[in-house]
């Protein structure tokens, strides 16, 4: 069963993260968005142990992030998570920031994988092991 509502998590930009012209870093949004990833995985019940117990682990093979509104130091922003699966050894990852006000501060959309740890090869359908793992996979998209 596909999710609705692509999870979300919500961030306060702190001052550090800024550059000189006062706008979030450009790293910090790839920050943000794995953090996102992250929190995505813990809410379908899938540790980062239970990962590396099966032996694999998440790898980011692209991503694009395009900047529509600028994030400032003490700003709240939503980053959003969806889980695209194909039939193959990759899927894709859709993400979006969004201020409270619904404007679009960036949107990030990404390729990613399975490695396993060991052979250091993608797994051939990742998904099978998310919903092996996850205690609510409809998160997931699954």
């Amino acid at each position: 069963m596909a999710q609705e509502q692509p999870y979300s998590v919500g961030i306060t930009v702190r001052g550090y993260e800024t550059d000189v012209q006062g706008h979030l870093n450009q790293a910090v949004y790839l920050q943000y968005a794995e953090h996102a990833r992250w929190s995505l995985l813990m809410a379908a019940g899938i540790r980062q142990a239970d990962l590396i117990s099966k032996g694999v682990g998440p790898v980011a093979l692209e991503n694009t992030l395009r900047y529509r509104s600028e994030l400032r130091s003490g700003d709240q922003v939503s980053v959003s998570c969806r889980f695209l699966w194909g039939e193959r050894k990759t899927f894709r990852i859709e993400q979006i920031f969004t201020k409270p006000d619904g404007t679009v501060a960036a949107e990030l959309t990404g390729v990613g994988g399975l490695l396993d740890l060991k052979e250091r090869r993608m797994v051939d359908d990742p998904k099978e092991y998310f919903r092996a793992l996850a205690t609510d996979a409809r998160v997931m998209g699954l």
